[in-house]
Parts: structure tokens; sequence; C-alpha cells
């Protein structure tokens, strides 16, 4: 009756007010099956996106290495060095986040792909139909590297292929690999965060810079250990050209780490941060009715 009158009641009062002062609008948390998303182009569109984006990046980054190689080998000193690695992939990331961003949101990442599943970001099928296109894309993306540098440079070369270094005992692997994804993982989820993009407006045109730079600099500390994985795709896709015996054996390392990576990172925002507990198991569907 208040309503009809255009009269609001003391309850509506209160949460016109928080409303009107909250200058951000979280999105609702996606369901985790929508069949309707099934029909879309758009989600195709955008599995399409992340194949091309992830083969783009194995491409450059993975060169990057077998050339550094290759050029050591002839004069030393010659090559792209640690640095110029870790800027090939920080770099890359940052360009192909830049162009997917509005596509498919530049994943790139099983692992960046699952954090969002977890916070209820993405759908089951899309999460699926992702990292399906990331893996094969960098599957392709490998093949190409061995294409250019020939099949003999590239096996000569270790294929690019992630690998546990001399020294280290896989447990030391698996925690870099997490910490190395936690850092990306929480970078993203900052980086994406609807409450500073409506308050900042710079941070959605910054937000493929630092996500880029995450990636440079957790290759410049995991490098020595690993070779630094923190994309499982990136892992499987050398591996699966390369073809190694060591890099199949340390190829769990590369999974387990980066997901586990991944869910501390999703659980530190969402719910340290953000203190979305309530809003991420809670369906648009439940908010409607």
């Amino acid at each position: 009756m208040a309503a009809a009158e255009g009269k609001l009641s003391p309850e509506d009062n209160v949460k016109e007010d928080m409303i009107s002062s909250k200058d951000y609008l979280d999105p609702p948390p996606t369901p985790l099956f929508d069949a309707g998303e099934l029909g879309k182009w758009s989600l195709y569109r955008a599995v399409i996106a992340e194949f091309t984006a992830t083969l783009l990046f194995v491409y450059v980054a993975v060169a990057t290495v077998i050339g550094h190689k290759r050029q050591t080998d002839t004069e030393a000193c010659s090559g792209a060095g640690v640095l110029g690695i870790a800027w090939a992939f920080g770099g890359m990331i940052a360009v192909l986040v830049y162009c997917t961003a509005g596509i498919s949101g530049g994943h790139i990442n099983p692992a960046v792909t699952f954090g969002l599943l977890l916070s209820r970001k993405v759908s089951l099928p899309r999460a699926f139909l992702y990292m399906a296109a990331q893996c094969l894309g960098a599957i392709c993306g490998a093949a190409l590297v061995r294409a250019v540098h020939g099949s003999h440079h590239y096996a000569l070369y270790g294929g690019g292929a992630n690998e546990l270094a001399p020294g280290f005992s896989k447990s030391a692997g698996l925690v870099a690999e997490a910490l190395g994804t936690a850092v990306l993982v929480y970078t993203v989820f900052s980086a994406t965060d609807p409450k500073r993009m409506a308050r900042d407006s710079h941070i959605p045109v910054l937000a493929p810079l630092l996500i880029g730079f995450a990636v440079m600099m957790v290759h410049l500390a995991t490098i020595p250990v690993t070779g630094t994985g923190i994309n499982p795709a990136r892992s499987l896709g050398a591996a699966v050209v390369y073809n190694g015996e060591k890099a199949w054996d340390d190829q769990w390392i590369f999974w387990v780490g980066p997901f586990l990576g991944a869910a501390v990172a999703m659980v530190y925002h969402q719910y340290v941060l953000r203190n979305c507990a309530a809003k991420s198991f809670r369906s648009k569907y439940d908010i409607e009715a």
C-alpha cells in the first residue's frame, strides 16, 4: 500500500540509502550451468579468442626461450637472458589481455579460468571450453616454434618445456608454482575488481599492464626453480610437442601448483578482502527469487 501511494517504509529508505551510497555494482554470481549460454555465438567467439591468444602467447614466449639458447651457444652472452625471457612472457600477456579482454575476458591460462570459476564469475561449461581451447592453442603454439626452429634445435634446447631444476625437491617446485600463480591470480582479481574500476577510471586501462608485470616478476623469481609454469596450458603444450620423459614426470607440478595457487588467491581476495562469502554461492536466480 505504501508503495502504491508513493511512500517508502523505513526499511525501504535504509535500502535506498545503501544503494545510493554505493558507487559501484558487483555483478551477480554466474550460474554454474546455463543451458542458454551454449546457444550463443558470443561464447564460441570467446573460445576462439582464448585459443588464438594462447597460441600466440606460447609461440612468442617459447620461441624467445629457444632463440636465447641458440644465440648463447653461438656467442656467449648474446641471448635475451633471463630478464629478456621474463619480459617476453609478461609483455605478451599484457598485449594479449588488452586485445581479448573485451571478448573473452583475456584469461589465456587455465589457472586464471579456474580461479574465476571458483568465484562464480564464469560458468562451468564456459570454463571447460576455455581450458580446452587454451590447451589446444598452447600445443599449436609450441608446434609452430618447432616448425620455425627445426626439430633438431627444438629438441636440443629442451623445447621450452617446464621441468624441475636440479637441486630442487618436488615440494619446492610445487610451492614455487603455487605461490607464483597466487601472485598472478591475485593481481587479476585486484585489477578487475568492480569497486576499484568504478572509483578509479585508470584501473581498466592499466589492468593488462599490471597483469603482465605480475607474470614478469614471477618469472624472474621462479625460472631458476621450475622454468616458471604458472600456466598449465603453457606447460602442457611444450610437454606434448617436446615429449621428454622428465617433462612428463614433472607435469603434475604444473597443474596442481597453479590450481592450488589460484584457489588460495581467490579465497584471499573474495573472502578476506571483499567479504563475498555470501554472494559467491548464490546464483542470480536466487537473488531474483
